[in-house]
């Protein structure tokens, strides 16, 4: 198998923007005031989903890295409260919390001494490339939550 390939593939799945918009396109003009707007009942605001995928991503992150993390109560602890105050600071808190632990997880695909097939010491049995594969996958479909609740808000 070409190694060099498959890691190319993964940062362009990490990234997006192959078959959707990437994160980047979809959060660049979004102001505090649309972020905790919701389109219709049981509908979750673009800052949930966005602080939810922070979140998720965080957790897989550490968890593939730090034998000794501790995941946060689900799913409790992995939502926002939809009664959260929403400021410019929060909004910037989550969006470069995000990119950081992106970027992260990318400079590990990156790393030609990553065995990306290689399973987690602590993992219960998973490998590397799965929890890389479940966070472009998660990301995905929330990104697409969020793009779908802009299209709602008429944005």
């Amino acid at each position: 198998m070409n190694n060099k390939a498959l890691r190319k593939e993964l940062i362009g799945l990490l990234k997006g923007g192959q078959a959707h918009s990437t994160l980047e396109e979809v959060l660049k003009e979004l102001t505090p005031e649309l972020c905790n707007k919701h389109p219709q009942k049981g509908i979750r605001s673009v800052y949930e989903e966005l602080e939810h995928m922070r979140l998720a991503q965080e957790d897989i992150l550490r968890y593939t890295l730090d034998p000794s993390w501790e995941s946060p109560e689900w799913p409790d602890e992995f939502w926002p409260s939809d009664s959260d105050e929403m400021t410019e600071e929060i909004l910037e808190s989550a969006v470069s919390g995000f990119f950081s632990d992106l970027d992260e997880l990318i400079a590990l695909v990156k790393n030609p001494e990553f065995d990306l097939m290689s399973q987690i010491p602590h993992g219960e049995g998973h490998t590397y490339l799965r929890e890389i594969l479940l966070v472009a996958d998660h990301n995905a479909y929330h990104l697409g939550k969020i793009v779908r609740t802009l299209t709602q808000l008429g944005e």
